[in-house]
């Protein structure tokens, strides 16, 4: 049966294993259910996630000008510490800024492939956790708005990575660590403004995901250089796709792309 549709990135249910869900207009695919199904992923052509249009995506899924004009795609999303609407600052639109930046966000300490410290918002717990592919996380701090979060995130960056290397947490190959005891050794790199949202006692969220099989080399499919690929999936973490040839295709890099998707 042949699905199509313009990629967003997968929406996850949390359970033991994490159930996954494709998503297109009229349709979904519940993609653990097609675990060891070879399939076949096809490039038809661009939809900008903002316009609808047919033009190359930029970033984010969106094309370059709405990416550069919309509200939706502020710096202070990748850099919360840009965040103004608490001070009644405009950057595209106050109104929309708002919405996002004045409501709770947790500071949270996860483990993909090392510990990492990373800012969301309070709703996309446990959510932003499973899209970055971590097997365990836990919160750290809870602030009432997106600056506060953001400028605690610069702090304790200076003694703890905010990245994840993809490659290793693709290979499972992580490390072993106590995530209340970094909590507790970053306590006093934490902001004077922000240490009342502290949060001192709180235990590990774990983490399953659906995997048959662990690559031992990723090659990341790139659907402009190969727009038809075919595969047998055998795993599903963060938001990548697990092949048996050990090609890895990530969801949330490719939205904007309108797709096909069958299964042989």
């Amino acid at each position: 049966m042949l699905y199509e549709g313009v990629l967003r990135k997968m929406q996850t249910e949390n359970g033991n294993p994490i159930q996954y869900y494709l998503e297109f207009e009229n349709d979904f695919i519940h993609m653990n259910q097609a675990l060891n199904r070879r399939i076949q992923i096809d490039f038809i052509k661009f939809q900008c996630l903002g316009t609808g249009k047919n033009e190359p995506i930029y970033r984010q899924g969106f094309c370059r000008s709405y990416f550069f004009e919309s509200a939706a795609a502020g710096e202070w999303i990748m850099k919360p510490e840009l965040s103004k609407a608490h001070l009644g600052i405009e950057d595209r639109d106050l109104e929309y800024e708002k919405k996002a930046q004045l409501q709770p966000h947790i500071v949270y300490l996860a483990n993909s492939s090392n510990v990492k410290v990373g800012v969301t918002r309070k709703s996309q717990v446990p959510t932003r956790w499973i899209d970055q592919g971590a097997h365990e996380a836990m919160e750290i701090v809870e602030t009432p708005n997106r600056y506060l979060a953001g400028i605690t995130e610069v702090a304790l960056k200076a003694h703890v990575s905010d990245k994840t290397s993809w490659q290793k947490m693709l290979k499972n190959d992580i490390e072993d660590v106590n995530l209340a005891e970094w909590r507790d050794k970053l306590k006093d790199y934490i902001p004077s403004e922000v240490a009342d949202y502290f949060i001192d006692s709180n235990s590990e969220t774990h983490l399953e995901f659906p995997v048959l099989q662990y690559p031992e080399k990723v090659k990341s499919l790139n659907l402009l250089k190969t727009p038809s690929y075919t595969g047998v999936l055998k795993g599903i973490k963060g938001q990548y796709l697990i092949f048996e040839d050990q090609t890895v295709f990530n969801i949330r890099a490719n939205e904007g792309y309108y797709v096909g998707i069958d299964f042989l």
